[in-house]
């Protein structure tokens, strides 16, 4: 990378060295900015300095830009996992029920992060300076529960990433699920705050005074047994943790079948079945479209059912 060399004026306010480079390199975000302090990649008249150092005026400001750093998260070849596309910039993966898309306390290996990272052309995809965990989950712009399947787009490049995340900020990604539900929904626009259930930090609720906007649109496909399950689909504008599944059971109280976490009154014995068939919360990513982040091709992808979904749906329109 170019060396880049800044003669400070003599109309120059002092200011910490990680500020006054935040200002001078537009688009390189503080955090890189003092990992290359750290790297010793930053002068200040020939001399290394720290990130809290003061610069002023008449001074002589020098910076040799770092690569962005790689994953240390370990390479996998044993996840398996089926690739929908892939280019030089993304790739598009159905995630199967049951792997957790990366590493984190509890799941530090066996993740779709560790399997990409087996692949060559996912070798050298760099992480998100600005992430805390960015080190753990290069490339990942959005996520699917570990027992949620389907369709999932990774970035093999910051311009991918920068590109992908900027699409889902403004909501134009299009992304729809396809659920099996305990009683039938309505049609309807789901639109409530969405923030953390204080008496569970594992789960989320709509019953906050504060949180962020959640969005969902709920269309019902196939009513089965006098309505006491459905087949829907549940398409997102906004795409906050747990959405579906909260919005499912706290706005419509039709949860999911077979959902461990968010479970609504007793399961009809009728449905039990159905529920051993899939024996997970029964929501899978069915499409996912988006503008490629280079060319701006409109780009969407689906992902068939998985065979646990289908025997599932299978029983409920025979037991109808």
């Amino acid at each position: 990378m170019t060396r880049l060399r800044f003669e400070l004026g003599t109309d120059v306010e002092p200011e910490r060295i990680d500020k006054a480079l935040v200002r001078l390199c537009p688009g390189t975000s503080r955090a890189t900015i003092q990992r290359w302090i750290t790297e010793g990649r930053v002068t200040i008249d020939g001399r290394s300095c720290r990130a809290r150092d003061s610069i002023g005026p008449r001074r002589v400001l020098e910076v040799e830009p770092g690569p962005e750093p790689l994953s240390r998260a370990e390479p996998d070849a044993g996840v398996q996992f089926t690739v929908l596309f892939e280019d030089a910039d993304v790739l598009v993966v159905d995630k199967p029920a049951g792997l957790v898309v990366h590493p984190a306390r509890g799941n530090p290996t066996g993740t779709l992060v560790n399997g990409l990272l087996s692949r060559p052309s996912f070798e050298v995809v760099p992480e998100d300076p600005r992430d805390p965990a960015g080190a753990l989950r290069p490339g990942i712009v959005h996520r699917i529960d570990k027992d949620t399947s389907g369709v999932l787009v990774v970035a093999k490049n910051a311009g991918a990433r920068e590109a992908l995340k900027a699409q889902l900020a403004e909501h134009s990604v299009e992304r729809r699920y396809r659920a099996l539900t305990i009683g039938a929904p309505k049609a309807q626009r789901i639109s409530t705050l969405h923030g953390r259930d204080p008496r569970s930090r594992l789960r989320f609720t709509t019953r906050v005074s504060e949180g962020r906007p959640a969005v969902t649109e709920v269309t019902p496909l196939e009513v089965f047994a006098g309505g006491r399950a459905a087949y829907v689909e549940c398409r997102l504008e906004t795409g906050r943790t747990h959405q579906i599944r909260v919005h499912l059971l706290e706005c419509t109280k039709t949860p999911l079948l077979a959902d461990a976490l968010y479970r609504g009154p007793r399961l009809p014995s009728e449905l039990e079945p159905a529920a051993a068939l899939i024996g997970r919360q029964a929501l899978h990513a069915f499409c996912l479209g988006f503008a490629h982040p280079r060319s701006g091709q409109a780009l969407r992808f689906e992902a068939p059912l998985p065979a646990d979904f289908q025997r599932a749906l299978e029983f409920l329109r025979a037991a109808t």
